[in-house]
């Protein structure tokens, strides 16, 4: 790729070689390879917030923590040093920070600059970009590459959940996307609605405070104790004893990845099998007088949904001292003061909170265009989970349903940083990923999961096909591919 001249290193320059959007955990780790491994690149990040961390700087919700455990949710270039298994927000946000701080990152981000359009020119095979800062001002940019770092879901606009005369409650009715910052829920009947990982993590951390605290749910969902502290098996330990530092992080890395997609195989290979499993360790953590069926016993085998992991068995803690309480019901109608059920129940809380998942969005609500055209990438298949069929000069990253996002994160920016070497090297300017016949492309789903928000993505992100034509699966090969695999196989590089 032919280089935007090394006036994009000025503060003022509006062109660069690649423009990633976004500050969270795909664009710092974006950067970081651009930064190391293609130092002749100029680049920028765009950042619409005002700090960096992406939805560790948005959600302030009590509790906020990882889903994934911080050994292969933390970046592959800089280990997490902190002994909890499952960092909080705060943690990360500030790890993240001190990350970027740690190779210059910091200084390439543009805080409060909000991405409003993308357009593509075939004649200048660059892209432009409607870019408004905090002032209300618009500026444009220019790039040969984009990277979008801009997660799977709305910043602006919860999940709008259909929960009759909800409207009508004279309480708080909360939005964990929005927690305030002034809400106090000391001594208070608290309704958290909805049973995924939102739920699971407020439940026990409002019951240190509130009076009380009950997750409604409609369908319960696996919940799995983790320990609270990093533990290395008597093999881990055994070969890090003869590895230098670096080298036996990262085995520590591969080790927790490889047992991970063993657990989720088996889950897959003996659904029956798994679900005995987690419903022998669930009963012995729950106090006698909440059952396991209905509150625990899902529709569903593990893994078809998002296990939700709750550090040192903290969920099931808060239910076993009598703050914290579930109930499997189904809402028929909220007045100013309850909450009905279908059973004929009712539930009296100060304060409901509707936990009940987010609203998918790609690219963070950016316009794309082909010189001035609109594209709708959901009726584009997507290449190697990481470009999109007839859209030049574009990456974007999506995590794993079954992973840590990190390492969907890892995988495409090792893609981008081979390609643009192999366009260098070819003095190419433009890589476009080219389907032939893409009507005879059998369509799968986007994400492999039977959660309800999640049903939506197959009308919102790139379509799923197969080979390369599908979302990134299984990390294991897929890092290997974007290490070592052809790099242009489905593209057109002119």
């Amino acid at each position: 790729m032919k280089d935007i001249q090394e006036a994009s290193e000025a503060t003022h320059s509006s062109e660069f070689d690649v423009i990633i959007i976004g500050a969270g955990i795909a664009g710092i780790n974006t950067a970081y390879y651009l930064e190391t491994q293609s130092p002749e690149t100029s680049y920028t990040i765009l950042e619409g917030r005002s700090r960096i961390g992406g939805t560790w700087d948005l959600f302030r919700y009590p509790g906020i923590r990882s889903d994934s455990d911080m050994i292969t949710f933390c970046f592959s270039w800089n280990p997490w040093t902190r002994e909890e298994r499952l960092g909080s927000g705060d943690e990360i946000r500030t790890y993240m920070q001190k990350s970027a701080e740690l190779f210059g990152i910091d200084k390439k981000i543009r805080f409060n600059h909000k991405v409003m359009t993308a357009d593509w020119s075939t004649a200048s095979k660059s892209w432009s970009l409607t870019v408004t800062n905090s002032r209300g001002e618009t500026q444009i940019y220019h790039t040969k590459f984009i990277a979008l770092g801009t997660g799977y879901y709305d910043y602006e606009h919860p999940l709008e959940a259909t929960i009759p005369g909800l409207s009508n409650f004279s309480g708080p009715v909360i939005q964990p996307q929005f927690w305030p910052e002034d809400l106090d829920y000391s001594g208070k009947d608290v309704v958290v609605i909805g049973s995924g990982a939102t739920a699971v993590t407020l439940v026990p951390s409002m019951a240190e405070k509130a009076k009380s605290v009950t997750m409604l749910q409609r369908s319960p969902t696996w919940i799995v104790s983790a320990p609270r502290k990093q533990r290395d098996s008597g093999f881990v330990k055994l070969v890090s004893r003869f590895l230098p530092v670096s080298a036996a992080r990262w085995f520590k890395r591969f080790n927790s990845v490889v047992w991970g997609t063993v657990f989720y195989s088996y889950c897959m290979i003996f659904p029956e099998k798994a679900r005995r499993f987690l419903q022998g360790a669930t009963i012995k953590q729950l106090p006698a007088n909440i059952s396991w069926n209905p509150h625990f016993n899902p529709r569903y085998t593990p893994w078809k949904q998002r296990l939700c992991l709750c550090p040192g068995g903290d969920f099931y803690a808060a239910l076993r001292s009598g703050k914290a309480n579930v109930i499997t019901d189904t809402i028929k109608n909220v007045t100013s003061t309850e909450i009905q059920l279908a059973s004929g129940q009712t539930v009296r809380p100060d304060i409901i909170v509707a936990a009940t998942g987010l609203k998918l969005r790609f690219a963070g609500g950016i316009k794309l265009s082909i010189d001035g055209r609109p594209i709708d990438v959901a009726e584009k298949y997507t290449w190697r989970g990481s470009m999109i069929q007839d859209i030049p000069n574009l990456m974007f990253v999506v995590g794993y349903v079954n992973a840590s996002w990190t390492l969907g994160a890892d995988v495409t920016a090792k893609l981008l940083v081979r390609l643009l070497h192999h366009m260098k090297r070819r003095g190419a300017e433009v890589a476009v990923p080219r389907l032939d016949n893409p009507g005879s492309m059998r369509r799968g789903d986007v994400f492999n999961l039977s959660s309800t928000y999640t049903q939506t993505a197959n009308s919102i992100f790139p379509r799923a096909g197969s080979g390369y034509w599908d979302h990134k699966r299984n990390y294991l090969l897929d890092i290997l591919d974007a290490q070592f695999g052809s790099v242009s196989k489905g593209l057109r590089i002119e």
